[in-house]
């Protein structure tokens, strides 16, 4: 993966704020193209908001934002003709992979692996990819990037703050077993 490597990520990964917030800080690391749609947006803030009645839509509204302010270019559009002509398991999936096509993306991050099966990817040069897969391979490709990434993801936790052990175990419970294994080494250094 370089700087051109461009991922959508799906509602589900935006979903989980300790996760959200990781991946929003690995996109500001340069390594690859972050990617969502208003619509991804709305579905990850509609389930939130019907799961957390702690929450506002005003905040939610508000991490929307910076989110499309902090990652350059992150908020695909004109996506919308090309749902139609998709077909998945889960129809109500056919945006995401219309927002795939349109930013010429790479790969689909996502939990959701069988919604997005790799016979009805392939014809648009796509693939989905668990968020934890795809963390390890950022790790492969740069460790020092993804550490500072970590590192500096684990410094905006302040309420409470996480010790090292505590922050491992946070992306654990994201199901992020395999990232926590190979950040187990170098929890010294965030």
């Amino acid at each position: 993966m370089s700087s051109n490597y461009t991922v959508v990520f799906d509602a589900c990964v935006l979903y989980p704020a300790p996760l959200r917030s990781l991946l929003m800080y690995l996109a500001l690391s340069g390594q690859f193209r972050a990617r969502w749609s208003a619509d991804i947006h709305d579905e990850w803030i509609r389930n939130l908001l019907a799961s957390r009645p702690d929450l506002t839509q005003a905040k939610l509204d508000k991490v929307r934002d910076l989110m499309d302010q902090h990652v350059p270019g992150s908020l695909v559009t004109n996506y919308q003709p090309l749902i139609t002509s998709i077909a998945l398991p889960d129809e109500d999936d056919r945006h995401v992979v219309a927002a795939a096509i349109q930013t010429r993306a790479e790969a689909i991050v996502t939990f959701n692996l069988k919604d997005f099966p790799d016979q009805a990817l392939s014809k648009y040069s796509l693939k989905a990819i668990h968020p934890d897969d795809f963390i390890t391979d950022l790790m492969e490709l740069n460790i020092g990037s993804v550490l500072e990434a970590v590192r500096r993801h684990r410094a905006s936790l302040k309420n409470p703050p996480f010790d090292p052990e505590q922050y491992l175990d946070c992306l654990l419970k994201q199901k992020l077993p395999e990232t926590v294994t190979r950040l187990s080494p170098f929890k010294l250094l965030f």
